[in-house]
């Protein structure tokens, strides 16, 4: 289990340069959602990293916004994080959505060239979101925002 106490993710970030990152997210549940926009962009800002946000009605078609603004011709992106929250219901449509999104994002991370950052909450309740952004599970947006400025160097190195 995730905790603020046993993460080094904010530990060592490369310094970039010139990174630009597309934040994906979801209209679902978007008083939360924003919540983990802000954490990414406080860390963006920290970090020197230039960004661009793209929104989606919900969590199946982030994986759809992510490869088709890959293969536009628009700004190369470095890096992009998908933002959404699925939060368990009385029927089996969570499973579904979970299973759909986490394996579009998985399928994107091996075909694509830029790194793709999971920042999609999949929790049973409300409580287990708050806990998640800011609160004793650590701000997920954060971890995304780190992940992804590490990911970003670890891909240059790689290519370089």
């Amino acid at each position: 289990m995730a905790t603020q106490e046993n993460t080094i993710l904010n530990k060592g970030i490369p310094q970039l340069k010139d990174a630009f990152v597309i934040i994906v997210k979801t209209e679902w549940n978007a008083h939360y959602i924003d919540k983990l926009e802000e954490g990414c962009i406080k860390v963006f800002k920290e970090n020197g990293v230039r960004f661009s946000t793209l929104i989606v009605p919900g969590a199946v078609e982030i994986p759809f916004a992510i490869k088709t603004y890959s293969e536009s011709n628009q700004l190369k992106a470095d890096a992009f994080i998908a933002l959404g929250i699925v939060i368990r219901g009385g029927t089996p449509h969570f499973e579904y959505v979970c299973n759909i999104v986490s394996g579009g994002i998985t399928q994107l991370n091996i075909t694509l060239p830029s790194p793709v950052i999971f920042g999609v909450l999949t929790v049973d309740n409300e409580q287990q979101v708050i806990e998640r952004i800011g609160g004793i599970h650590g701000h997920k947006g954060e971890e995304a925002a780190y992940t992804v400025i590490k990911m970003i160097a670890l891909n240059r190195q790689i290519n370089s």
